[in-house]
């Protein structure tokens, strides 16, 4: 901490802002571990005093409040041993969501949108923030397929979690018989990288299209080729993004895209941590899922890697999915 403090008090850090962010933000975290463990170390000792207190004398106050006191001090254990499942090279990071809806036409479409209001909601409810950098409409109802950043402190070590095919099952809105149906959407997440990573990306090796925005934007979006998609010729990599107003603004969000891809690759070609989830890409069908939201005959939501059931699907849906993710996260 005494070294990170001597590094934000030298001048000649701000001049560099991209430097500056990382290490106020490497601050900021290392501070709230700090306070974490500071509160941790005030509990065990009031534990202690209450325990002594209550030895001495039969006091069913001092019990409870030693009870209470307990509860509160494993609840901060618990809070630390999470933290510490956070602490992969870019758990930190700012996170990049992509959501795809599976074979199934328009069920699937829509599950795919019910899957984004959740992440939306639950990044709301975090004070993280969003926006969606690109998104196909599906055919009828819901999308076929949306990309999204989501700012925040750990919201790549967060969301990995929630890497894999997400399975539901419900009597469909669009189905005029009232038939039970199953659909799939994948959701894969990419951390989205520091300025301060170097991936050298040529020029030459860049083919840049520019298109017409689909979808309401406003009329300068609508009229104006501001849409931009990039292919990667060596690697095949395609990113686009059109939610920007301008061609140029969207060219950067779509650079930046790119450049979380090839750094995946990278780490994917060395053999790291970015392997295994890369691997977790399966065929967007049956037999794949991490989760299933069942709707009909009954009620339940349960996450098949650890076990954990929830029988209130609406909170789920709508972004209360921290269980599913700190027991994942801990196993």
């Amino acid at each position: 901490m005494i070294e990170l403090e001597k590094k934000i008090s030298n001048p000649d850090l701000w001049k560099d802002a991209g430097k500056a962010k990382k290490i106020t933000r490497e601050r900021k975290t290392l501070e709230s571990v700090l306070i974490l463990w500071d509160n941790l170390k005030n509990s065990v000792e009031d534990c202690h005093v209450l325990l002594e207190l209550a030895s001495e004398e039969d006091n069913e106050e001092l019990e409870e409040e030693l009870r209470t006191t307990t509860e509160k001090l494993e609840e901060k254990v618990n809070e630390l041993e999470f933290k510490k499942m956070l602490s992969g090279a870019n758990d930190i990071n700012n996170a990049i969501v992509n959501i795809n809806a599976g074979a199934g036409g328009t069920e699937a479409q829509d599950w795919a949108n019910m899957l984004l209001r959740m992440y939306l909601r639950w990044a709301e409810r975090r004070g993280f923030k969003t926006e969606i950098i690109d998104i196909l409409a599906g055919d009828e109802a819901g999308i076929k397929s949306v990309m999204f950043t989501v700012d925040g402190d750990y919201a790549y070590g967060y969301l990995k979690a929630e890497v894999g095919i997400h399975r539901l099952v419900r009597i469909s809105p669009f189905d005029a018989g009232a038939r039970r149906h199953t659909s799939f959407a994948s959701v894969f997440v990419y951390p989205d990288i520091e300025d301060d990573v170097e991936i050298t990306i040529d020029e030459k090796d860049l083919r840049i299209d520019t298109y017409r925005a689909s979808g309401a934007g406003g009329q300068h979006v609508n009229k104006t080729d501001s849409a931009v998609r990039i292919t990667h010729l060596p690697t095949n990599i395609v990113v686009q993004c059109q939610n920007e107003r301008s061609q140029h603004m969207n060219k950067a969000v779509a650079m930046k895209i790119l450049k979380a891809r090839l750094y995946e690759q990278e780490i994917k070609e060395r053999g790291k941590e970015l392997e295994k989830l890369h691997s977790s890409k399966k065929q967007i069908a049956w037999g794949n899922q991490i989760r299933s939201y069942i709707l009909q005959p009954y009620r339940m939501i349960k996450d098949h890697r650890t076990g954990v059931e929830v029988g209130n699907v609406d909170a789920v849906l709508d972004g209360n999915i921290d269980k599913f993710i700190e027991t994942y996260l801990m196993s």
